[in-house]
């Protein structure tokens, strides 16, 4: 694990696959939930959708083709899927908390559908972080450098006082670096990263208390 090249001010975290885990399996079976009541293929559409992130649900929702009397329907079966899935790993919460503590400032950038920031204030991540950026909010998607910028501004820090740790999904790390921000790389113990990472030459960490030990070299 190598060390950060420089001590940051803030510290920004990815949501999923880093701050909580993506259960493919619920997910999958809350698409065909979804799928079985409006039928037509609507599971590759919503795959295909260019606006399921970067706009209110019920807009992409209707630009997916779902019929206006199971919107409501079809927002309440998302709501509960990711009820369930937004519960922090391990050693989360006491992480981003002990961050703070020490001083340093935390933010969030999350390519997410609007469900998400719905649901935010009912979980444990409530107040412990110094700026969240959605992207269904913002309307603009990693690795838009516009959505890291948005978050350093949030912050009051400029990119390179910035460090991003996320799983590297949608090119987030690469484009983390591309605005000026160290990029790390998270993955779970005794896996290989996802997305193709496996050479990553950043730091990487197996757990989010790891970031905890980076900082302390």
């Amino acid at each position: 694990m190598s060390s950060l090249s420089r001590k940051p001010r803030a510290i920004v975290f990815d949501l999923w696959e880093t701050l909580i885990d993506w259960d493919r399996e619920s997910a999958a079976r809350m698409l065909r939930e979804v799928d079985e009541l409006v039928g037509n293929d609507f599971a590759e559409r919503w795959d295909s959708s260019s606006t399921r992130y970067v706009a209110p649900i019920r807009t992409a929702l209707a630009e997916a083709q779902v019929p206006t009397e199971l919107v409501e329907q079809i927002c309440t079966i998302r709501l509960g899927y990711h009820r369930r899935s937004l519960v922090p790993r391990a050693g989360v919460v006491e992480t981003l908390r002990e961050l703070r503590r020490r001083g340093y400032l935390v933010g969030l950038i999350t390519v997410c559908s609007e469900d998400i920031e719905v649901l935010w204030p009912e979980t444990a991540f409530t107040g412990l972080f110094d700026a969240e950026i959605f992207s269904s909010r913002i309307g603009l998607s990693k690795p838009d450098p516009r959505i890291y910028l948005a978050c350093c501004d949030a912050l009051g820090v400029e990119p390179q006082e910035a460090v991003f740790v996320g799983d590297g999904a949608n090119d987030e790390l690469a484009g983390a670096r591309r605005v000026g921000m160290e990029a790390v790389l998270i993955h779970r113990p005794g896996e290989a990263p996802l997305w193709g990472l496996d050479d990553w030459d950043g730091p990487r960490i197996e757990s989010i208390p790891g970031v905890l030990d980076l900082l302390d070299r």
